[in-house]
């Protein structure tokens, strides 16, 4: 076969590919919430506010935590358990759409620290000084609203 014929089909070949791949769109990626437990903010025993939350437990889940979601309603979150207890500057916003209040907790269940207000898509790292050994995602505001300082306590309850 004559070099120019196999040059010219390889040429259509790719232009044909291209286009091909040019019409498949690439879905966005969307994560819905899944609820895994009950979380309670509290003050002297009683119920300042309740959450839904879900658990970043994993090293995936840890990583990943909200990013790719467009939003998230304010009766919900992510806690972030980790195994022991220290501080915590590794969080950061890439690919996270929706702004957020971090909450650390430490293994007491008393809060530590607050960084409010986290911008979308920001990679600065997000540092906490106090060692904690949770971490809690809500939607940015919500340690405002519910007046979240550290004279209160938490627990959560798994419901799966």
């Amino acid at each position: 076969m004559h070099p120019f014929r196999v040059l010219v089909g390889v040429i259509i070949l790719i232009s044909f590919s291209c286009k091909e791949n040019a019409k498949t769109p690439v879905k966005p990626i969307e994560i819905t919430f899944t609820k895994e437990a009950d979380f309670y903010f509290l003050k002297e025993n009683d119920t300042v506010v309740k959450l839904d939350i879900e658990l970043a437990e994993s090293d995936y889940e840890q990583q990943t935590g909200l990013m790719h979601r467009s939003s998230m309603e304010m009766n919900q979150g992510m806690l972030f358990i980790y195994k022991d207890e220290r501080p915590r500057p590794t969080f950061y916003m890439k690919n996270t759409k929706i702004p957020l209040d971090l909450i650390y907790i430490n293994s007491d269940m008393n809060v530590v620290e607050m960084n409010e207000n986290a911008t979308p898509f920001d990679e600065t790292p997000i540092r906490a000084n106090q060692p904690a050994q949770y971490v809690l995602e809500v939607n940015a505001g919500f340690v405002e609203k519910y007046n979240i300082t550290d004279s209160l306590n938490v627990s959560f309850k798994k419901t799966q």
